[in-house]
């Protein structure tokens, strides 16, 4: 019984420092998905040019479909992740399901976006905050056994966030904005898809504390997506004879789509791994600086606040501020040892429920490095047919008749670029992206 003691207390140690060791990198990680999340919505301002908020929907999930499968690939290549699925066969289900909710709330977005623009609908749906909290609570024992000061940290930044969302929603009823005639409505859609993203990160959850690696879970996540997003086209946009499938004045428009799909799923894998390594109540928040780029995407590059009143403005801006400094104030109420011990308690309890090695799934969770094996040679066929759909697209795209600061999207992509080499670097050399 004393060995059975020593042995439980000498793990839970080891769970603990594990988890410590891991906190900076799933911020760094945050930061970078805030960065390339905020950029993905931009290709969304095509539904301007008339094509259907379910099209444009259904071209992003196809860029994404591809970029889901390219980008494990690379990383890991498919022999590892078929393995890992293999390990996890009951997690796959969860994965398709986390895949429908995200296409629902993609397509959400492009209405909110064509109904209230991409700089207010951003902060509206960033409310997936306290959602995604919730859950973690209620599911996973996040916050639990926290002190004091975290709880509190975590509570005002809540309402920190969600008062910012409510000043922005009255900023577009009172503003002197374009969209005022149909704000009700979009405001609607971005809570509904703030609603849908915080519950899909439930099966992320799950599976990370399974010992799960995201690269695996996403690529089975994108079936559900792409599966999601064909039905709302064939039941909701015209069915077979809807016009994505039939005109070919959308043809030049895809590349563009695409691109966002890809860059949207760049941030969302460094999404997944600050989900895996700093749980859902605080990587949703730090994630959530989207908000801030997206304004910058919004503002700067399509000056969607050119003819804004100074009312509207202030509104928009005090809200953005509001929405950050709650989503800080949550993110940096570091785990506590307790804490941590109620998150083993959650490993311990989904390996008793499946059966599973609680020394490879802590030390999944902790983010042991794993060397990566040989690649298949199918590996640099699923490579290069992404580049060459994206060659195809690329040379039959035109570059939309939208007003836009090309100054400010070199500087931009530039941010992109440098958020996702740093990151990306760090995560490598600390994790192998396990």
């Amino acid at each position: 019984m004393f060995a059975e003691r020593i042995a439980g207390l000498n793990a839970k140690t080891k769970a603990v420092a594990g988890f410590g060791r891991v906190h900076g990198i799933g911020v760094a990680c945050a930061l970078a998905a805030g960065v390339w999340l905020g950029a993905a919505e931009a290709p969304t301002k095509l539904v301007n040019t008339g094509l259907s908020p379910f099209a444009i929907s259904l071209c992003m999930v196809a860029g994404v479909f591809t970029a889901r499968w390219t980008l494990p690939t690379l990383l890991k290549g498919t022999r590892y992740v078929f393995a890992d699925l293999t390990q996890n066969k009951h997690l796959i289900v969860n994965a398709v399901l986390a895949g429908m909710l995200w296409a629902v709330a993609n397509t959400l977005t492009v209405f909110a976006i064509r109904d209230v623009g991409l700089t207010i609908a951003f902060p509206l749906w960033n409310a997936n905050s306290l959602v995604g909290i919730f859950w973690g609570w209620l599911l996973f024992g996040e916050l639990r056994g926290a002190s004091g000061r975290n709880v509190a940290k975590v509570v005002l930044g809540a309402v920190a966030i969600l008062a910012a969302a409510v000043m922005l929603g009255f900023s577009t009823m009172h503003g002197a904005g374009a969209h005022g005639e149909h704000a009700a409505r979009g405001i609607l859609a971005a809570v509904g898809a703030s609603l849908l993203w915080g519950t899909m990160y439930v099966p992320y959850r799950k599976a990370y504390i399974s010992g799960m690696n995201p690269l695996s879970f996403v690529t089975v996540f994108t079936i559900g997506e792409l599966g999601t997003c064909f039905a709302l086209v064939l039941g909701l946009d015209g069915g077979t004879k809807a016009p994505i499938f039939h005109s070919p004045g959308t043809i030049h428009l895809i590349f563009w789509l695409f691109l966002g799909g890809f860059v949207w799923v760049i941030g969302d894998l460094f999404q997944q791994f600050a989900t895996k390594y700093l749980g859902i109540g605080r990587a949703i928040p730090l994630s959530n600086t989207n908000q801030l780029w997206g304004l910058a995407w919004g503002a700067l590059v399509f000056a969607e606040l050119a003819h804004a009143d100074w009312q509207h403005r202030v509104l928009v801006v005090a809200g953005s501020v509001g929405m950050i400094l709650g989503a800080l104030a949550v993110s940096t109420a570091v785990a506590s040892e307790r804490e941590n011990a109620s998150t083993d308690a959650a490993l311990v309890r989904e390996c008793e429920r499946y059966g599973l090695d609680y020394d490879r799934v802590l030390a999944s969770y902790g983010g042991s490095a794993e060397e990566v094996g040989r690649r298949a040679w199918w590996d640099y066929g699923i490579v290069a047919a992404a580049v060459g759909v994206f060659a195809w697209l690329g040379v039959n795209a035109q570059v939309p008749e939208l007003g836009m600061d090309l100054g400010w999207v070199g500087v931009l992509v530039a941010v992109l670029v440098g958020a996702a080499v740093l990151s990306g670097w760090g995560l490598w050399r600390a994790t192998r992206f396990s």
